[in-house]
């Protein structure tokens, strides 16, 4: 409840007013008060009059007299007067409608009469004409669309448009050319040669300072053929393990997409497919196979189809087999360990049979002590060696 107080005090015998009354400002449904305080009214007398002065509250537009003192006059019963026996009249305006607003007047009937008046302005909160206003929309893509957003209230709301995603609204043909904002003012969007990026919802707010502010959702559907692209036409995997084909598709409205081999028998759910698609946008979703268990049959072609009331399109993913990457097991290592230590060894034995390039006599310790041998028959006892290292 708004109050407006004008103080008037004792100034000798005279009625006076000291301060003048204030402009209330009020959202229409509210209560609102102006409070006007006389001093020393009780002993003043009208002149050629035997009765007291009194308080009187007027619309002043129309000079329509409301009450005199504590009676009202006007036909209204949300008007009312409140005296407390003393210095203090109040006017009380309950459910205050556009029709209220104006200039009230607290007058004392003195000689010269008295008065000061105050203004009453009724704001009105916003409050979208749906009547008016775009509901949602289809259009073609490539095509344009005109959105109307419209709303009432006091004073007149201002109207802007944002998207629900915090996407940029597009505006093309303009001075400018192609613009890109966050926020646009006004009743009427237009958008042209519309593209899938601008399909989603727009939001039409309506504000006017004057709590709350209100908004409409209007959603923009744009509609086109389905698109679909294959991140990887060309897929391997070994056989005996398990595969993931997937397809991107774009399509509005919604498209109905599902799996066939390449020719065209149509694949269905079960332990061996599995199907799934994810959401990506409004309008994009990705396709999933998921082939378990590849035997050489499942290798071949693939194709995911999408098909709207538009049109349709498909995909296509090859699936070939691919070997596993050899790994070397303990046992191979084991092998190389030794032919390892074999080669060693036959470079040692070569190394002393050969120094400098010169042939050696090697010598051999006998019954009857050391005897010599000739080349042939040292490399013949070395090989001999050799054979009998190998074998242990």
């Amino acid at each position: 409840m708004n109050t407006c107080f004008c103080i008037v005090p004792a100034l000798g015998l005279e009625p006076d007013f000291l301060y003048p009354l204030e402009n209330v400002t009020i959202a229409q449904g509210r209560d609102a008060t102006f409070t006007c305080v006389v001093n020393n009214l009780g002993g003043y007398r009208v002149s050629g009059d035997s009765a007291t002065a009194r308080v009187a509250w007027i619309k002043a537009d129309t000079k329509a007299i409301l009450a005199i003192h504590e009676h009202v006059i006007t036909n209204n019963a949300r008007l009312s007067v409140t005296h407390n026996d003393y210095n203090t009249w109040t006017l009380n305006i309950r459910g205050v409608k556009r029709e209220d607003r104006g200039q009230y007047m607290c007058q004392v009937n003195t000689d010269p009469m008295k008065m000061q008046t105050a203004f009453l302005e009724v704001v009105i909160p916003p409050d979208i004409i749906y009547e008016e206003t775009s509901g949602d929309m289809m259009v073609p893509e490539g095509g344009g669309a005109k959105l109307v957003c419209k709303a009432r209230g006091f004073p007149p709301p201002k109207i802007v448009w944002r998207r629900e995603d915090g996407g940029d609204i597009i505006s093309r043909g303009g001075p400018q050319g192609k613009t890109k904002v966050t926020s646009l003012e006004g009743e009427i969007v237009n958008l042209t040669k519309v593209t899938r990026s601008e399909m989603g919802a727009y939001l039409c707010i309506a504000a006017n300072g004057v709590p709350p502010s209100v908004s409409k959702r209007i959603m923009l559907h744009v509609h086109f053929h389905p698109l679909v692209q294959v991140p990887n036409q060309l897929v391997g995997a070994p056989t005996g393990t398990d595969v993931t084909l997937q397809c991107h598709v774009e399509a509005s409205p919604k498209a109905i997409n599902y799996w066939t081999r390449e020719n065209g028998e149509m694949i269905i759910s079960n332990d061996k497919y599995e199907m799934s698609e994810i959401n990506s946008s409004a309008y994009s979703v990705q396709m999933r196979l998921v082939i378990r268990n590849i035997q050489r049959n499942d290798l071949g072609g693939y194709k995911c189809i999408s098909k709207n009331s538009i049109g349709d399109a498909e995909g296509n993913i090859r699936l070939y087999e691919m070997e596993l990457p050899y790994r070397k097991t303990r046992l191979d290592d084991e092998r190389d360990s030794e032919l390892e230590e074999t080669n060693d060894v036959r470079s040692s034995l070569q190394g002393s049979l050969r120094e400098g390039g010169r042939r050696e006599d090697v010598s051999f310790l006998g019954e009857s002590g050391p005897s010599k041998a000739s080349s042939s028959e040292s490399t013949s006892y070395i090989m001999f060696l050799v054979s009998v290292y190998l074998i242990c």
